[in-house]
C-alpha cells in the first residue's frame, strides 16, 4: 500500500513538473549545466509513438535529480530514407554538433551498417534497438538492447517443450524467422530423424490465402501451430483459420512476435483455441504504466489525442524509451569518476572521441531496469544476454499470464498446475462432448427412448460406457452426445491414416471414444488415452463339455479295462503257480491235525481253492487262515503281497479323486495344450488388439499360433466378438476363441455352456481415447481415477456383468459329500454277491439232500423236510452225523485191516 502511494505521488509530481515546464525549459540547458546531445534516426513513416517515447524519456531524465544532475540530455531526431548518401550526410551533420551517442530507431540493417561504420571510426557509442537479422563480427562501439537472437530462440524452444509438443507446424513470413526457430528445429533434429512428419515448416507470404493450408493441417490431424509474422498480419491469419473451423479447442497457436500482446482478440472470444503469446513488456508493471501516462500527457499537451496504453505499447517504443534511460544512467556513472564533454567531429577529418571507449565499456558492464525489464549485456559482443519474457495465454479474448522465461531460471510457472486445471475445468462447463462408441454388449447398446422419457425419434443408448460418461459429465458439468462406429480402426500404412473410431478422433469429428478399446502401442501413437478404467488380458473362450452322468460302476474308472484284465490274469496265474509249488515242495505236506493213531498219511493245506482264497484275501487286505510254509511258496506270497499293496494303494487314490472331483474333463487346460491339439481350431477378431498381440509377439509359441491361424482354411478369424462366441457354441468343443477376459466373463455369466480356459496371456487395459494432445486428457483421467477409488467402477461392472435371478447359471456342486449316484454301484455289487452266494447255498443244500436221501434210504422229500427243519432251528449249533458217516467209518476200518 505504501509503495503504491509513493509511486502515485511521484507520478503526480512528475506530471506537475512537465505541466509547469515548457519544452524550451527542458531541452535548452541552463548556463550552469553541460549539454549532452544524442541523435536518434527514424524512418520517415515511423510510428510517432516511438519518437514520442524517445523525447519523453529524455525529458524525464532531465527532470530527475538522481541521474545527471549537472548535465542535460538534448535529444535530436533525424529522419532518413534507405539511401546511403542521405544516411551518411545526416550522420556527418550530427557529428558536427558534438554528440555523445547514436540511437537506431529504424529496423533497416543497411542504415544500421552505415551508422555502425562511422560509429566505429569516431568511437561514439551506437545503441541498437532492433533484431539482428544475420550474424556479424562484434562491433567494439555498438550495443544492442534488443534480446540476443540465440537466447530468444532458446526461449521459444523451452516454451514449446514445456507445452509437451511432440509435433508442430511452423508457418513463417521471411527467412529471418528461422533464426528465432533455429534452437527448436535443432532440438527435434529437423531434416534428419523425422523430415516432413512430426515437424513441418512452411513459408507463406502474408498476402497469400492460408485457408488451404489450414484445411490440409486439419485433415492431417495437426493441432500445434507456430506463427512468426509481423503483428499487423496475425489477426488476418487467425481469421482465415476460423473460417475453415481451425480455431477449435484442440488447436493451439504460439505467436512468436513480441508485439502480439498489443492485439485485441475480442473477435475470437467464442473460439476455444489455445493461443499463447510471448512479450517483453509487462503491462501490469507500474514503471510501464507511469511511462505511458507521461507519453499520453505530452501528446495531450501538444493538442493531440494518443490511444497508447500499457496493453498496446509496442516493444520498439519501450526499447527507445529504455535506450535514452540506459545511456543517461551509464553516463551518470562515468562522469562521477572523470570529467568528460562532447566533441565536434568532421567526417572529412575524423578524430575519435576520447571518451567514447570508456563510455561504451562502462555501458557493457551496466545492469539497468527499464520498461523491458532488467538489462544485462555481454562485455565482448554488446548483445543483451539477460531479459525476461512473459508467457501469456489468451482465453475468451482475455490475456492470462502463465509464467515467465529468463536465461538463468528458464521456464517458470507463476500458477500451479492445479490452478490451471481448475480454470480449465470451469471453461468446459458448457461444452458438449461428441462421444463415439461401438455397439457391443455390455458397453453400448440401444434402448427404448420412450421408456427413458425421451422423444421417440431421439437416439437412446445404455450400457457400461454410457453410464461411465454420464457419471463423469455430472461431476465435471459438461454435456455429451453419443454416436456409433462399428470399427475400432486400422491404420493405412501408406497414408498413415486410421479409419473407424481412431480415425474419427484424428479428424476431430469426435472428442472421446469409449468401448472395449484396448490401449496398444500403435493406437497410443495415433491418439491419447486416459488411465485404464478396466484391466484385463487375453484368454480362451471354450464350449463347456457336457457333464457326464454318474455311472453305476464308477468305482471301476480308476483302472482301465486292460489293467483290470491284467490284474485278473495275474490273480489266476499266481494262484495256480502257488498251487503247483505247494504240490511240489515237501515242506507244504504235513501230518493231519489232530494226528490219529495208526494214520501215516500227509495232507497239504494249499489246495487250489485255498490258493485262490489266499490270493484274493491278500488283495482285499482281509488276510487268510491258510499261509504258505515253504521258502518257495513264501517268496511267491511275498511278491504277490507287494503287487497287491501297490495296486490297492493306486486304486484307492484314483478312486478318491475320481469320485469326489467335480471338475469338468476338458481336452485343453491352457494355451499350450490348445496349440498342440490339432482337433481344435482357434481364432480371434481379425481387427482387434488380440490379433495384433499374436501378430507382433516375439514368443515362439504365439508366433506359431499366429501362423496356424493365418494358414487355416476356412478362416478362423471373425468379423466381431459375437461371431466368435456363436462359433464356439456351434463348434461344440472343436473351436476355441481368443478374446479379452472381461468379454469372456460377460459371456460366461449369460451362457452356461461357455467357460474360460487357463490364465490370461498378457496384461492390458481399456481406456478412453481422445485426440492426440487433447486438453481434456488430464481432466478425464482424474475423473476415471476418482471413480475407481470411490468404488463406482466396481459397482458399475457388477451392474452390467452379473446376472441376477433365474437366468443366473447354477454353480457346479463341488462339495465333498458323496451321493448315492456316485457309489451306488458298490451296493449293487454287494447285493449281487449276496444273491450269488444264496444261489450257491441253495445248490449246496439240494446236493446235500440228494446225498442224505441215498445214504438214509429215504425219499428226497423226507430228506428235504428233515434238513429244512434242522436248518430252521436257530438255537442249535451242533448237527448229528448221518448214517453215511458210520458207513464211511466202517469201510475205512475194513480197509485198514
Amino acid at each position: 500500500m505504501c509503495a503504491s502511494v509513493v509511486t502515485l505521488c511521484w507520478s503526480f509530481v512528475m506530471l506537475l513538473l512537465l505541466v509547469g515546464a515548457s519544452e524550451d525549459d527542458i531541452v535548452k540547458p541552463s548556463a550552469s549545466n553541460k549539454v549532452v546531445k544524442i541523435v536518434a534516426l527514424f524512418n520517415e513513416n515511423d510510428d510517432s509513438a516511438n519518437q514520442l517515447a524517445y523525447n519523453v524519456s529524455a525529458k524525464i531524465v532531465n527532470i530527475m535529480d538522481t541521474v545527471l544532475p549537472k548535465n542535460k540530455i538534448v535529444p535530436r531526431s533525424e529522419y532518413v530514407v534507405n539511401d546511403m548518401y542521405n544516411v551518411t550526410r545526416v550522420v556527418c551533420d550530427s557529428l558536427k554538433l558534438g554528440i555523445a551517442a547514436f540511437i537506431d530507431g529504424t529496423d533497416d540493417e543497411d542504415i544500421a551498417n552505415v551508422v555502425r561504420s562511422i560509429s566505429t571510426r569516431t568511437q561514439i557509442p551506437f545503441i541498437e534497438t532492433h533484431w539482428k537479422t544475420f550474424h556479424r563480427p562484434p562491433d567494439p562501439y555498438a550495443i544492442n538492447i534488443y534480446p540476443d537472437p540465440s537466447l530468444l530462440a532458446k526461449a521459444i524452444r523451452d516454451i514449446i517443450l514445456d507445452m509437451d509438443w511432440n509435433s508442430f507446424t511452423a508457418i513463417y513470413e521471411s527467412p529471418e524467422s528461422l533464426i528465432r526457430l533455429k534452437a527448436l528445429l535443432m532440438h527435434f533434429d529437423y531434416g534428419h530423424k523425422a523430415p516432413g512428419k512430426s515437424i513441418k515448416i512452411v513459408q507463406i507470404p502474408p498476402t497469400d490465402d492460408f485457408r488451404p493450408l489450414f484445411k490440409e493441417l486439419k485433415l492431417s490431424g495437426e493441432k500445434h501451430i507456430i506463427l512468426d509474422y509481423e503483428v499487423e498480419h496475425i489477426m488476418h491469419i487467425l481469421g482465415q483459420a476460423e473460417e475453415v473451423h481451425f480455431m477449435g479447442d484442440y488447436q493451439s497457436f504460439v505467436i512468436t512476435n513480441l508485439d502480439a500482446h498489443t492485439l485485441s482478440f475480442s473477435e475470437f472470444h467464442k473460439s476455444m483455441a489455445n493461443i499463447t503469446l510471448i512479450r517483453l513488456i509487462n503491462p501490469e508493471s507500474q514503471h510501464v504504466r507511469n511511462a505511458v501516462e507521461e507519453i499520453v500527457f505530452n501528446e495531450q499537451k501538444s493538442g493531440r489525442i494518443s490511444v497508447l496504453s500499457p496493453d498496446t505499447m509496442k516493444t520498439k517504443t519501450a526499447l527507445l524509451y529504455d535506450a535514452v534511460n540506459f545511456f543517461a544512467t551509464s553516463l551518470h556513472g562515468l562522469v562521477a569518476t572523470q570529467t568528460m564533454g562532447p566533441m565536434r567531429i568532421a567526417c572529412d577529418d575524423i578524430k575519435p572521441w576520447v571518451h567514447g571507449y570508456s563510455l561504451i565499456n562502462y555501458m557493457r558492464v551496466m545492469e539497468v531496469n527499464g520498461l523491458t525489464g532488467k538489462m544485462r549485456f555481454d562485455a565482448e559482443t554488446g548483445n543483451r544476454n539477460y531479459f525476461k519474457l512473459d508467457v501469456v495465454r489468451v482465453q475468451e479474448s482475455k490475456k492470462h499470464r502463465l509464467g515467465s522465461w529468463d536465461p538463468e531460471l528458464n521456464m517458470t510457472l507463476t500458477r500451479s498446475v492445479s490452478e490451471i486445471n481448475s480454470e480449465f475445468a470451469q471453461s468446459i462447463t458448457n461444452k458438449t462432448f461428441i462421444v463415439v462408441g461401438k455397439l457391443v454388449q455390455p458397453y453400448l447398446m440401444r434402448c427404448n427412448a420412450t421408456e427413458k422419457g425421451m422423444d421417440k425419434d431421439e437416439e437412446c443408448f445404455e450400457g457400461f460406457a454410457y453410464d461411465l460418461v454420464e457419471e463423469m459429465a455430472k461431476y465435471n458439468g459438461f454435456k455429451f452426445k453419443f454416436t456409433t462406429n462399428q470399427d475400432y480402426g486400422i491404420m493405412n500404412h501408406k497414408t498413415g491414416k486410421w479409419n473407424g473410431m481412431i480415425g474419427e478422433l484424428q479428424s476431430m469429428r469426435a472428442d472421446l471414444a469409449i468401448c472395449d478399446l484396448t490401449i496398444t502401442f500403435d493406437r497410443r501413437n495415433a491418439v491419447d488415452f486416459t488411465t485404464p478404467f478396466m484391466t484385463l488380458g487375453i484368454s480362451i473362450l471354450y464350449a463347456k463339455p457336457e457333464k457326464k452322468k454318474p455311472q453305476l460302476f464308477w468305482f471301476l474308472n480308476p483302472l482301465s479295462f486292460s489293467v483290470w484284465m491284467y490284474t485278473a490274469t495275474a490273480y489266476l496265474g499266481v494262484s495256480l503257480f502257488l498251487f503247483m509249488l505247494a504240490r511240489m515242495t515237501p515242506f507244504e505236506w504235513e501230518l493231519p491235525h489232530p494226528v490219529k493213531p495208526g494214520d501215516d498219511t500227509l495232507e497239504n493245506s494249499m489246495t487250489l481253492l485255498n490258493c485262490l482264497w489266499f490270493s484274493i484275501g491278500s488283495v482285499l487286505c482281509a488276510g487268510c487262515e491258510v499261509l504258505p510254509k515253504a521258502v518257495s511258496t513264501r517268496l511267491v506270497a511275498g511278491m504277490w503281497w507287494f503287487f497287491a499293496l501297490i495296486m490297492t494303494s493306486s486304486y484307492t487314490a484314483n478312486l478318491t479323486a475320481s469320485i469326489t472331483s467335480g471338475r469338468l474333463d476338458t481336452p485343453i487346460k491352457n494355451v499350450d495344450d490348445l496349440s498342440k491339439d490339432s482337433n481344435i481350431e482357434y481364432g480371434c477378431y481379425e481387427e482387434g488388439s488380440t490379433a495384433s498381440f499374436f501378430q507382433k509377439s516375439n514368443l515362439s509359441l504365439y508366433q506359431r499360433m499366429w501362423s496356424v491361424m493365418e494358414a487355416s482354411n476356412p478362416t478362423v478369424f471373425t468379423k466381431s466378438n459375437q461371431e466368435g462366441v456363436d462359433r464356439v457354441l456351434k463348434g461344440k468343443g472343436r473351436y476355441a476363441f481368443l478374446m479379452e477376459s472381461s468379454s469372456i466373463e460377460y459371456q460366461t455369466e449369460r451362457n452356461c455352456n461357455l467357460m474360460e480356459i487357463g490364465n490370461t496371456l498378457d496384461s492390458k487395459g481399456y481406456g478412453i481415447a481422445m485426440p492426440m494432445n487433447s486438453p481434456y486428457r488430464t481432466l478425464i483421467s482424474e475423473s476415471v481415477l476418482r471413480l475407481q477409488e470411490s468404488g463406482f467402477m466396481r459397482e458399475l461392472k457388477d451392474k452390467w456383468w452379473k446376472v441376477q435371478g433365474d437366468n443366473k447359471c447354477e454353480e457346479e456342486d463341488e462339495s465333498d459329500e458323496l451321493g448315492f449316484t456316485k457309489i451306488g454301484g458298490v451296493f449293487v455289487v454287494l447285493v449281487l454277491g449276496c444273491l450269488i452266494a444264496f444261489m450257491f447255498s441253495i445248490l449246496e443244500f439240494l446236493w446235500n439232500i440228494r446225498k442224505v436221501a441215498i445214504e438214509e434210504e429215504i425219499t428226497p422229500k423226507e430228506a428235504l423236510i428233515l434238513e429244512w427243519k434242522f436248518a430252521m432251528k436257530c438255537d442249535g449249533g451242533v448237527k448229528p452225523l448221518r448214517r453215511r458217516h458210520h458207513i464211511d467209518t466202517g469201510t475205512n476200518n475194513s480197509d485198514t485191516s
